[in-house]
């Protein structure tokens, strides 16, 4: 069972994505909160495995709270689904630079929503690749002195490199596989060590970094 708690100020969307997540036979909603400091506490006490986070919200905003909550080392770290109304928000950016998992938006299909928590749940993908890369790509094109560097990939080998290069432009390890004519599982190795050695969270961090390292141009 993938346990999900949900972050939204407003009550009748919290009940809503409530009853859709509940009616599924894998997820499980193991609570609620009206804001962020709320959902760092429950986060805290009812160890979900995603937290469907609002960005705006009174009291503790979705970012402070996924920085809050994937910064904590001495807890389990749930992974973060952004959900906004806004397609092109600064909030988004920072939020996926925080360490959050995915980002959707609050009018896409209920079936998207479903499948969404569960891809992030298993680390396996970036949900809404095409509006996740324009985000991080648009981002990225801003100029910000604390960007890394180029040569922070330098510790990958050539193959691992391809294989970023291929996460940031939305393949999943499928695609990779077909694309390189290797196994899906020496993607899924290659992936792993890509990770580890740069020292990220999940896929959603690797394409931030391939963007603001310039290893990924916008518009490719």
């Amino acid at each position: 069972m993938i346990r999900v708690l949900i972050v939204d100020d407003q009550a009748m969307v919290r009940q809503g994505f409530g009853a859709l997540l509940a009616a599924q036979p894998d997820l499980l909603v193991v609570g609620d909160a009206a804001d962020g400091a709320q959902a760092v506490t429950a986060a805290r006490h009812l160890d979900p495995d995603v937290v469907l986070m609002d960005v705006r919200m009174p009291v503790m905003d979705g970012l402070e709270a996924t920085r809050k909550l994937l910064g904590d080392r001495s807890a389990q770290r749930p992974k973060v689904l952004i959900l906004t109304t806004f397609d092109l928000d600064d909030y988004v950016y920072e939020a996926l630079r925080a360490g959050a998992s995915g980002f959707l938006l609050k009018d896409a299909p209920a079936a998207d929503l479903v499948q969404a928590v569960r891809v992030v749940a298993a680390g396996d993908a970036l949900l809404a690749p095409t509006v996740t890369r324009r985000l991080i790509a648009e981002f990225a094109a801003r100029p910000d002195r604390r960007r890394p560097r180029p040569t922070d990939l330098a510790g990958l080998t050539p193959r691992e490199t391809e294989v970023l290069r291929l996460i940031a432009r939305g393949r999943n390890n499928a695609e990779i596989a077909g694309d390189l004519v290797v196994a899906e599982q020496t993607v899924k190795t290659h992936v792993g060590r890509i990770l580890a050695k740069l020292g990220l969270r999940d896929r959603a961090q690797a394409v931030v970094l391939a963007y603001e390292t310039g290893l990924v141009a916008a518009g490719e």
